[in-house]
Formats: C-alpha cells, structure tokens, sequence
C-alpha cells in the first residue's frame, strides 16, 4: 500500500471509491461528489489547494492523498493541512483529516495511511500534529491512538456541533 497524490490516472479507481460512499455512507458521499461529476476539475482543485491556489475563504494550503492497494484500488482518503491559523482548524479540525472507504474499514487500512501521512507531515515542517475525531467514533478514536496519539480534551464544536475527541500526534 501506499498514499498518492491525486491524479487523472485513478479515475476509474475514484469513481468506485465514491460509490461505495454513495452506497454504503451516503452522509459522507457529498465530500467526494465533485470527482464524480467533473474528475479531472476535482483533482485539479486539490492540486491547488496543496499549492495554495484558489482557495475557499477559510481554508489553508492542503495536501491531498489516497491510500492505494497493489489492485490500485483506493481504500482512503487524508488531508494534511499545512497550518492550523483559523479558529476551526485550531478547535476542530486539526491538521490531519481523513475517511477510509466504507469496504475497506476495520481492516487497519486507517492505521496505515494515518503511518503514511505523518512523515508527509513532517516534510511541510509539523512537528506535533492535531488530529480529532467525533467522540464517539472509536473506530477513528483507535487509528489515531495507535500511532501514538496523546489525548488532549473533549471540546464542542461550533461547526461540528457534537463532543469532538482532540488527541496531539508527533509526526516522524
């Protein structure tokens, strides 16, 4: 397995990787809509935005990866936000983010692309990275436990507006 960055090569592999979203996490489908409709405009946009181009009001610069098997089939998705300068991201977000696609969970395949990322992390200069997730996902809770994670405190979102699960990860 390896993170990739995206590209117009995956397609296919991206339109099967949005399904399964549609199918089986429709909540969560709407992140990854705009590769359905328009592929090679959504992975340019992420391209951008690792490159600070065009970016959203709010946003920061971000690279983009997908975690890929030897099938070239993309199990997830993670984000690693250069900086945490806005209050959101500083509260809520964190600088990492990601989804494993609903096939591919409960398989340590979040595990392994949260591995993968902290170096890539590291590389943009964070040395401790804040990563959260919804406190009642232990699912997620675990990933970021088991690569090293040190939990910090609950907080209450004013985007997220549940208990979010803030830990601190060191990024080698």
């Amino acid at each position: 397995m390896e993170l990739i960055s995206p590209s117009d090569k995956f397609e296919s592999a991206f339109s099967e990787f949005y399904d399964d979203f549609q199918v089986n996490d429709h909540e969560n489908a709407e992140f990854y809509i705009a590769g359905k409709q328009d592929f090679a405009a959504y992975v340019q946009s992420l391209l951008d935005e690792a490159n600070g181009v065009n970016l959203r009001e709010g946003y920061v610069p971000c690279n983009h990866y997908w975690l890929v098997n030897d099938n070239k089939s993309i199990l997830g998705a993670i984000r690693v936000r250069h900086n945490i300068d806005n209050e959101f991201l500083a509260l809520e977000a964190g600088h990492i983010g990601y989804d494993v696609a609903p096939s591919f969970r409960q398989q340590g395949n979040g595990r392994t692309m949260l591995k993968l990322a902290l170096p890539k992390a590291k590389a943009l200069g964070i040395h401790s990275a804040l990563i959260t997730a919804n406190e009642d996902n232990l699912a997620s809770r675990r990933v970021i436990e088991s690569n090293g994670g040190r939990f910090d405190k609950i907080v209450h979102g004013k985007v997220f507006p549940y208990p979010i699960a803030r830990y601190w990860v060191d990024c080698i």
